[in-house]
């Protein structure tokens, strides 16, 4: 695994925002409680970790965070496949994805000479000032990319695409910092497929995926968390 990888997740274990526990995971991706004597049902997930990214909230780990969705970005735009086309906006979903897309718009100009604007939206439409939904740069007309923490439903992603477009954007892309690789509900489709489709041609990138952890936790010897990540991917990864 390269250490840019190494690096992010053993940060992100550090502030807490990664952590392998077993812990119940609503459809939303929500933990609800220590789920050591609960039952799997047709709606909720027992998970051997959980995400958050609300606690990369420091100085150090986000310039950590943005270096790494910077790099994921100009890999995906300079790939022979070109997948992430070239583009004018970076928008963060409210509220987490505010500070992603600041920092992020900074570390792509000063570490891969790429100049994007960035823009977010407020939960609640403001009626006074400047007014509107989207702070920032204007998205209208302008190819934007969404910058998203882990999808699990993609509620969150799917209202910023709407977002977007009501906007007068054009969504050509979504970068998210972990791709849980999950099948849906359903058993065989998965939020990732169904972002896609939503907005054409245009990727789901990620800068880690739960295989990148199942990699990192065989490196360091911790068998049994491996183990609880077998069996979750077993029952409900993307195959």
């Amino acid at each position: 695994m390269p250490d840019p990888k190494v690096e992010l997740i053993e940060q992100c274990m550090s502030v807490g925002a990664l952590r392998f526990d077993t812990l119940h995971l609503n459809q939303d991706g929500k933990s609800i409680k220590d789920a050591t004597t609960l039952i799997i049902d047709m709606d909720d997930r027992i998970s051997p970790y959980f995400f958050n990214a609300g606690l990369l909230c420091t100085g150090p780990i986000l310039s950590i965070v943005a270096n790494a969705y910077a790099d994921a970005i100009a890999t995906a735009i300079g790939s022979s496949t070109n997948t992430l086309p070239l583009f004018d906006v970076l928008f963060g979903p409210a509220y987490k994805g505010i500070p992603f897309a600041a920092t992020t718009a900074v570390a792509l100009q000063s570490r891969h000479g790429i100049s994007v604007g960035f823009a977010y939206d407020r939960k609640e439409v403001k009626d006074h000032g400047e007014g509107g939904k989207v702070v920032g740069i204007s998205v209208e007309q302008k190819r934007v990319v969404i910058i998203d923490d882990v999808m699990t439903s993609g509620k969150a992603i799917r209202g910023a695409i709407d977002t977007v477009r009501q906007n007068g954007g054009e969504v050509v892309g979504v970068v998210q910092l972990l791709d849980r690789e999950e099948v849906g509900q359903d058993g065989v489709s998965s939020t990732v497929k169904e972002v896609e489709g939503l907005i054409g041609q245009g990727p789901v990138n990620s800068v880690l995926k739960m295989g990148d952890l199942m990699q990192w936790l065989e490196q360091k010897g911790m068998q049994d968390e491996l183990k609880s990540m077998q069996s979750y991917w077993d029952r409900y990864g993307l195959k």
